[in-house]
């Protein structure tokens, strides 16, 4: 039937079936377009990560403009302190950039810079803990590789499509 907005949020109704007393409607809240992770990693990485997620997939391009720290805040319904320091953050790692008086842009080099970082963290921070659960389960590298080449095709077809 439609969608309208409510506060933050967007509310989705679809009818099913003729309108009559005994018709049932389908209500899907959606809040924002990101959910947040109780992982110990900060929020405003978490938003880091979000946006080089954005520029892996490629959704965002090279010198497009990002939403502003107001924007983004209010999209994420997190305080614009946490988005300013998510921006500080891509700057420094060159993911993006600030035009003053016009607002902030992906770089030439983001998708390079994204990788490299995110690989990193990957590195550092995730594959121990991978590691550690098929150290556990006595699970070796090979016993990974079809499934990760089937989930490879699997991705590729997916996002070509």
């Amino acid at each position: 039937m439609g969608s309208f907005v409510l506060g933050s949020g967007v509310v989705s109704v679809e009818r099913k079936g003729d309108i009559s007393p005994s018709t049932k409607f389908i209500i899907q809240l959606q809040t924002g377009f990101m959910q947040f992770h109780n992982n110990g990693q900060a929020i405003y990485l978490q938003i880091a990560d979000y946006i080089c997620e954005k520029i892996l997939l490629k959704e965002w391009k090279p010198e497009d403009k990002v939403p502003s720290v107001r924007e983004l805040a209010m999209q994420l319904e997190v305080n614009p302190n946490t988005v300013m320091r998510t921006y500080d953050f891509l700057k420094q790692q060159e993911i993006i950039n600030d035009k003053r008086g016009i607002g902030y842009f992906i770089t030439g080099q983001a998708f390079k810079n994204a990788i490299a970082y995110r690989k990193t963290e990957f590195l550092e921070k995730e594959l121990p803990t991978v590691f550690r659960i098929m150290n556990m389960l006595g699970l070796e590298p090979e016993d990974l590789a079809t499934r990760f080449e089937k989930f490879k095709k699997q991705f590729a077809a997916a996002y070509n499509n």
